[in-house]
């Protein structure tokens, strides 16, 4: 693979695409797009203004009209050659993938981009299946039918940690059901969004279907939601920007869903597989350098297995091996940017006060330098109201905390504003029934933490927000539901019309 994919050269045109093309943007603003592994600038271009949304969504406006009316069939068809453009770019999207996140190639080639793919190939047959209640009496005088239909232009804004799925997430269910829609990337990650668009175009996806807006946050992302042509907001981000999203969102009262941050607790009982639960616990914590909103970050060990538990953690993230991402032999690559680099780095120097860090806790030296990387860190001791515990931290960071009865386990596992998803250990079907019930998540896993599947929803409670991506269940999100009712009889004057006039006929 080309390591050095050529960003100047493939988005030579600017980084926005609206109604089918490339373009720039016309903020007058420049943004650099920095390698995270080495901290060179790789691309540059201008971010989009208000005035590029504005066009993106009248875009998206214009197309509705043809792709709202397609059949189902229709957008499946061209759904499954949206699948198949994407394996043909498979190369592509994971080498622009690692460059522009620092993700390692290994992660790309067998996460990212086959999960996107199979998004895609889920969607195309999904497309087909959007269905409403049958049609019946209900009313002994009426028949009702259900019909969902699409809501219009979706205004979607998408992080930085995982750009691809991100896309696939937001754009898929969204086109399936008919809707257009106009995606803001994050600033700092736009390429594979634009590779994602063009294979779109190159599947045949009418122009202004799918449009991509790169610009910032408090220009046209909040453009983006509080348009009132937009019907819909999709935000995937921090809890706070959240909020701020919904402020916005509820002055056009459109339909809102957040998929927001976490804190996956990692429970693990006294007869839990502890090689199986160490093994998983340095995976769910380290997937994606830590940047993932359901990554392992706090491990409760009931007592018996604590200190074995802390000992193998530690001696299995110490032969992690970090290094250039495209390198198949990495384990571990940068953080996003020296900035997140930095972030994580206060929390656990602040944690020194309070907790132990038994490994890492510290940036690498020597040629890794000059990147945003940090080893893998493990801290024990801390106390389940400090902030090591508490905060999202988006970083290669677990802290461990013991547990006695699996009461008070359940009872720590629930103690976060958090409920993205978590995890139970333990080889007892009743002690991990109860953990899957009583857990206030999204999603539990049950002897294993981080798999995602397109068939089943990905989405969370509380301060994680509301709303599923993924799955069937996605297209409560996108489509709303109309009841349309039937009189049955051809009696001009109604039993009912008196209540409004007149008496019984």
């Amino acid at each position: 693979m080309d390591h050095r994919f050529d960003a100047t050269e493939r988005f030579a045109a600017g980084a926005q695409f609206i109604a089918g093309s490339l373009r720039s943007g016309s903020s007058g603003r420049t943004q650099a797009v920095v390698d995270p592994a080495t901290g060179e600038t790789v691309y540059s271009y201008e971010l989009a203004g208000t005035a590029d949304v504005d066009a993106a969504v009248q875009a998206a406006q214009r197309a509705f009209v043809e792709w709202g009316g397609a059949t189902p069939g229709e957008r499946s068809d061209t759904l499954h050659r949206f699948a198949a453009a994407l394996a043909e770019d498979a190369a592509d999207l994971a080498a622009a993938e690692s460059l522009n996140c620092g993700k390692p190639i290994k992660l790309s080639e067998e996460f990212d981009v086959p999960g996107s793919i199979d998004n895609a190939a889920f969607f195309a047959g999904a497309a087909r299946h959007l269905e409403g209640k049958a049609a019946g009496e209900y009313s002994a005088d009426h028949t009702s039918v259900i019909r969902r239909e699409p809501i219009g232009v979706i205004g979607s804004i998408a992080p930085w940690n995982y750009p691809l799925q991100m896309a696939a997430w937001k754009v898929l269910p969204a086109i399936a059901a008919g809707n257009t829609i106009v995606l803001k990337p994050a600033e700092i990650t736009p390429f594979t969004s634009l590779l994602f668009a063009q294979a779109a175009r190159r599947a045949g996806l009418p122009d202004g279907v799918l449009n991509i807006i790169s610009g910032a946050g408090r220009d046209a992302g909040e453009h983006l939601v509080g348009h009132r042509s937009v019907a819909m907001t999709s935000f995937t981000g921090s809890t706070g920007v959240g909020k701020r999203v919904a402020e916005i969102a509820t002055g056009t009262v459109k339909r809102l869903h957040l998929e927001l941050g976490g804190k996956a607790p990692f429970v693990v009982f006294d007869d839990a597989d502890l090689e199986a639960a160490v093994h998983g616990a340095v995976a769910g914590a380290l997937i994606n350098t830590g940047q993932d909103c359901t990554a392992a970050t706090r491990a409760y060990v009931q007592r018996p297995l604590y200190d074995a538990f802390v000992s193998g953690v530690a001696d299995l993230m110490a032969t992690v091996r970090l290094g250039d991402p495209f390198d198949p032999s990495t384990d571990l690559g940068p953080l996003i940017s020296h900035a997140q680099r930095d972030r994580v780095a206060g929390f656990v120097d602040r944690a020194r006060d309070y907790a132990t860090v038994v490994t890492g806790g510290e940036a690498p030296q020597g040629e890794l330098a000059k990147g945003a990387y940090y080893r893998p860190t493990l801290i024990a001791g801390a106390a389940q109201d400090s902030e090591i515990v508490q905060s999202e931290i988006f970083g290669p960071v677990l802290v461990v905390l013991p547990f006695d009865s699996d009461d008070e386990g359940i009872a720590l596992a629930n103690d976060t504003p958090y409920g993205l998803a978590a995890s139970a250990w333990s080889r007892d079907v009743y002690r991990t029934g109860r953990a899957t019930r009583e857990i206030n998540a999204g999603c539990v896993w049950v002897n294993d933490h981080i798999p995602i599947i397109s068939e089943m929803p990905h989405g969370g409670a509380k301060a994680s927000g509301f709303g599923k991506d993924m799955s069937a269940y996605s297209f409560e999100e996108y489509t709303q539901v109309k009841h349309v009712m039937y009189d049955n009889t051809a009696v001009a004057r109604k039993d009912w019309h008196r209540t409004i006039f007149g008496d019984r006929p």
